[in-house]
């Protein structure tokens, strides 16, 4: 594949090589791009000896080197091409343009444009105009109505990812004014907020017949997210189809598109408007609305494409920081693969996503016993209170043998179905956590 408008290569990482220039030139392009390091210009896989070392420089140097803070902005990953490694650095398109060295400001020396396929100075005027225009009402700037935040919950959120937060972590995640007061985006990341999710279940298609009304929030935005997942996939139960020749199972809606939905639409809501995102379920669909409007200068065919510009960069890494989010741009596109560009909706302040229900038939009936349950795998049932990982569960069990643990805890109850596994196709993940399932909800409360 050739250099594009949105594709850079490189050989290698040298001190030869600016990588500034590059990154800033995507910033201020209105699609981002990408830049590969350890492909020739005319496109020959090279490969890069050290990748990690490498992607180390690169995101110091991003870091580092750039004003305003490119952070939240972009990504750095590795791909294997043809057996070797080849870096990626994904960089979406900002909305505090112009971006420019701070070596030289903002000058044509130290700002830069992507044309064609390549990187060229931008014109002073241009410079003076795109400063003008300047997005200032991101939650990054807005002072906080509160100052005695504390973040206790994002601190064990970090821990957990053996990303301990250190004194400067406010600073370092970017949760202060540039008077130094603390801003939106720490607000809606502290232990305490006014901020309230709410996930709303009908009994048909539209919204007469409430039966469920669910708040999550006034708490870490980190927090209110998992139980809104937590909560979605529940609800998100098996149908099933019984036809003359088998049984097939599937789920209301695919997991991994609605996982997408429902971080996108938390990390690219419009909280500068004081509305939260709203999770709707009804008989035939599930709903999911966020404030805001596609961002300025990006198309909805520049969004479908995966084009992304970050509404709240300041969230976005953290959510990245945290594997909340994989890489950018990369949630939309998941979302298409199960779903049409039809299931969004554009609105004037807000953007719709709906997707309906896979068609449920006469389920298989089967008469309702209460699974046998032994004493060992009661008692792992009444500790969860959301997601847990292994040790989190140990420890609430006063265990500190794994191996019985898992023997004659954990695994059983796994293969009662009473807890699935929160990433089920990384079974032996590290980082792997564990949530009760409807039946395992039920058996709990049987007590």
């Amino acid at each position: 594949m050739p250099e594009t408008n949105r594709i850079e290569y490189k050989r290698e990482l040298s001190t030869d090589v600016d990588i500034e220039k590059e990154v800033i030139a995507f910033l201020n392009y209105h699609e981002g791009g990408a830049i590969y390091i350890g492909i020739s210009e005319a496109g020959r896989i090279i490969g890069v000896e050290d990748a990690d070392g490498d992607m180390l420089k690169i995101k110091d140097r991003v870091k580092n080197n750039l004003a305003p803070s490119a952070m939240g902005l972009f990504d750095v990953v590795t791909e294997e091409r043809e057996g070797k490694n080849v870096i990626k650095i994904i960089v979406a398109s900002g909305r505090e343009k112009p971006y420019f060295k701070k070596k030289f400001g903002m000058t044509e020396k130290g700002c830069y444009i992507r044309v064609g396929t390549a990187a060229e100075p931008m014109p002073q005027p241009i410079i003076e105009k795109l400063f003008a225009t300047r997005t200032r009402d991101s939650i990054g700037k807005i002072r906080s109505n509160r100052q005695d935040l504390t973040f206790e919950q994002l601190r064990i959120y970090y821990e957990e990812k053996s990303k301990p937060l250190n004194k400067q972590f406010k600073k370092n995640l970017e949760l202060l004014t540039e008077e130094g007061t603390l801003n939106y985006a720490a607000y809606l990341l502290a232990d305490e907020n006014n901020v309230s999710i709410k996930v709303a279940k009908y009994k048909g298609v539209n919204r007469i017949d409430l039966i469920e009304n669910n708040e999550y929030g006034y708490c870490s935005l980190i927090k209110a997210t998992k139980s809104v997942l937590d909560k979605i996939e529940l609800e998100n139960r098996t149908a099933t189809q019984i036809t003359s020749k088998e049984r097939i199972d599937r789920r209301l809606w695919n997991p991994v598109a609605l996982r997408e939905a429902v971080i996108n639409s938390i990390v690219h809501n419009d909280f500068t408007r004081e509305v939260p995102p709203k999770f709707e379920i009804f008989s035939d669909r599930i709903e999911i609305t966020s404030a805001g409007s596609l961002p300025e200068g990006l198309s909805e065919e520049e969004f479908f494409e995966g084009v992304s510009i970050p509404r709240n960069r300041e969230l976005m890494r953290v959510y990245r920081d945290l594997e909340l989010v994989e890489q950018l741009g990369s949630g939309v596109p998941r979302i298409l693969g199960s779903y049409g560009k039809e299931c969004f909706r554009f609105m004037e302040n807000f953007i719709r996503m709906t997707f309906p229900a896979s068609k449920e038939v006469t389920p298989q009936v089967t008469p309702q016993v209460t699974p046998q349950v032994t004493p060992q795998v009661r008692r792992l049932l009444t500790v969860f209170k959301g997601e847990h990982n292994r040790q989190e569960l140990q420890d609430m069990l006063g265990l500190s043998d794994r191996k019985n643990f898992r023997t004659n805890y954990l695994n059983p109850a796994i293969e009662a179905e009473f807890v699935k596994l929160v990433d089920p196709n990384s079974p032996k993940s590290r980082s792997q956590r564990y949530v009760l399932t409807e039946l395992g909800e039920r058996i709990r409360n049987i007590g």
